[in-house]
């Protein structure tokens, strides 16, 4: 693996800060049933790191003193974590909107049969990664037989109500050095293959950059591409994204409890702008996060290059 961050530490990208807190994203593990090629996390089946009960329940003290209105659950698959359903149990009573960032394969394997049925019952908003239409490029990206269990997943979920009463919004991902196309008109694309071919229904399609950071960064500097990404999302900057960037309104938790700007500075590292060392959630409490400065680099600019990127997709 090769390491990114000294490619990216100097950089131009211009200060922000960040401003009401609103969302809680929570990593709850590297582990996964999965190994893509595009994951800026470099989880996989023989990750070992979870969050344990105590760090969960640290967040829900967390939760309740600063107010959050938003937790948004990421892994790894996050599902794999023996104290998810705890965690989604405890944040439905609190009111929160959740979001489970799903790879839909987990809704296939063995042990989590009920797992789509327990989402549905606690109104869980899903984000499910669904790189491509076509299987071939989704096995490419993802690994064989994947595109297969996406679609008998989302059936499954469109027959509990997903789609239709319960968001589902689908996730594409550029499966190479390449920005995303543009969002609304993929979409259509995407609903109409899916609705013709599988007679499935979704809510929103999301377009995201491909991060140049870990297994995706790695992968482009052995290829000799590293620097010719970067100039490419440089060359598509446009300060419009700078307003609407998701760090101004998110924090990220790692698996640990540690604090940062946002899940890919989480994957380098980074902490967060308001300290020079990294932060653990229960030291956090009482912390005032508005208009606290956002810790920068140069990957920065996958975020607002083109039409810009967030885990809620295009911002533009």
């Amino acid at each position: 693996m090769h390491p990114t961050l000294d490619k990216l530490f100097e950089t131009d990208f211009p200060s922000i800060n960040r401003g009401k807190l609103e969302t809680l994203q929570v990593n709850l593990g590297y582990l996964c049933n999965l190994s893509c090629l595009h994951c800026h996390v470099n989880a996989g089946p023989a990750r070992k790191e979870l969050m344990n009960r105590q760090t969960i329940d640290e967040l829900l003290l967390f939760i309740d003193q600063q107010g959050i209105k938003k937790l948004d659950l990421t892994g790894g698959a996050p599902e794999m974590n023996p104290h998810f359903k705890y965690l989604v149990s405890a944040a439905a009573l609190r009111g929160l909107t959740i979001i489970d960032r799903c790879n839909l394969t987990i809704l296939e394997e063995p042990g989590y049969e009920d797992l789509a049925e327990f989402m549905a019952s606690k109104a869980v908003q899903i984000v499910a990664s669904l790189p491509c239409y076509s299987s071939d490029n989704v096995d490419a990206q993802r690994g064989n037989g994947v595109f297969d269990k996406s679609i008998s997943a989302l059936q499954k979920l469109n027959h509990l109500g997903y789609g239709k009463d319960l968001q589902l919004d689908l996730v594409y991902n550029p499966q190479g050095a390449q920005l995303p196309p543009e969002q609304s008109e993929l979409e259509n694309e995407y609903k109409q293959h899916l609705a013709d071919n599988f007679d499935i229904e979704f809510s929103r399609l999301l377009t995201i950059t491909n991060m140049p950071i870990k297994r995706f960064g790695s992968t482009l500097i052995s290829k000799g591409t590293f620097e010719g990404y970067m100039g490419l999302l440089k060359s598509a900057y446009q300060a419009a994204n700078l307003d609407d960037l998701m760090c101004k309104s998110i924090l990220s938790v790692d698996w640990q409890g540690f604090v940062y700007d946002c899940d890919f500075n989480q994957m380098l590292d980074l902490p967060a702008g308001f300290s020079h060392t990294k932060k653990h959630i229960s030291d956090c409490l009482n912390v005032n996060f508005n208009q606290q400065a956002i810790t920068i680099a140069d990957h920065c600019y996958g975020c607002t290059a083109g039409n810009g990127s967030s885990c809620s997709g295009s911002l533009t």
